[in-house]
């Protein structure tokens, strides 16, 4: 959405009939379309295409072959037994930036489990962190993770496309929830990695600023 915005000719791929899940993720409803859907995919054009087929598979070949950058979610190593992977589209296009965005990264004991916004906000450390003083873990009220992860994909897209100037080549970007939202939590690492301070719930207060939080 971010690239869109700032003038990419943008292709969603999505799977023939029900298409992208957040469709149906209302109410809202605006005509046939869920409000969240139309809210993250502005600037988008959309093509259907069944990637289990041999001629689906040709078809975001052929995209790739002249697009600048691909955004994939699939499973690490998914798309490579479909023929879809980095290695095997980059023979037929040198330049093509790849972003590869999974749960846990492309390697590692967690890398075949799939992602969610709310496990990884748990996992990371971020619901720990959120909610009363007294009170339980609280998701946040959007998802931070997922947008952190999209936010950190967009930068490191332009940074490739900035190498690629310099260098002619593409490269494979692994871009996951489990490290976009821990790198969120900033100072908290840090107070426990160099003081070993274990962090809290603190409501809408700070642990090292006063005043600091929501008052009336």
């Amino acid at each position: 959405m971010i690239l869109g915005d700032l003038g990419a000719e943008v292709v969603k791929v999505e799977r023939p009939g029900a298409g992208d899940d957040t469709r149906a993720w209302g109410p809202p409803f605006i005509s046939s379309e869920s409000a969240y859907f139309l809210s993250v995919n502005r600037n988008k054009k959309s093509v259907a295409v069944d990637m289990k087929h041999p001629r689906g598979v040709e078809v975001i070949q052929e995209l790739a072959g002249v697009c600048d950058v691909l955004v994939e979610n699939y499973l690490p190593g998914k798309l490579r037994q479909m023929g879809l992977g980095y290695e095997q589209l980059s023979r037929g296009n040198p330049r093509l930036i790849y972003c590869s965005i999974s749960g846990y990264g492309q390697t590692g004991p967690q890398a075949q489990s799939p992602g969610y916004d709310s496990i990884i906000s748990a996992v990371s450390g971020m619901m720990h962190i959120t909610g009363p003083q007294d009170g339980e873990p609280v998701r946040p009220g959007v998802a931070m993770t997922d947008m952190a992860t999209g936010l950190y994909a967009h930068g490191a897209v332009m940074a490739a496309l900035l190498q690629r100037h310099n260098t002619g080549r593409g490269v494979h970007i692994d871009c996951n929830l489990l490290s976009s939202q821990v790198s969120c939590l900033s100072h908290i690492a840090a107070n426990y990695l160099n003081a070993g301070k274990e962090a809290r719930r603190w409501g809408t207060a700070h642990e090292s600023i006063v005043p600091y939080q929501a008052l009336r």
